[in-house]
């Protein structure tokens, strides 16, 4: 499974309908409107990297208002459960 996180600048007027239009791609599992140097954050979990493809530029890069986006592939993805459970002990 690929997980790629893409950042999106969008049209101030149109970050609502566009982050919808998003999150209503399949493949895409969360977008979050947010402030900073991008508008909308979407992870994406596709089975491979022509999947992430077809979600960015035929999606994503398709909607109206997105003005441009850079695609970030994850390589290996850690949280506190995660580590937690490689280092328990059987308790």
């Amino acid at each position: 499974m690929i997980t790629a996180i893409v950042l999106a600048a969008v049209e101030p007027a149109t970050i609502p309908e566009a982050a919808q239009a998003i999150a209503d791609i399949p493949g895409v599992e969360s977008v979050y409107s947010c402030a900073g140097d991008v508008d909308i954050v979407a992870v994406v979990k596709v089975r491979d990297h022509e999947a992430v493809a077809d979600v960015v530029t035929g999606g994503i890069n398709k909607i109206a208002g997105i003005v441009r986006t850079t695609t970030h592939i994850a390589f290996r993805s850690y949280s506190s459960v995660d580590v937690e459970e490689a280092f328990s002990i059987g308790e």
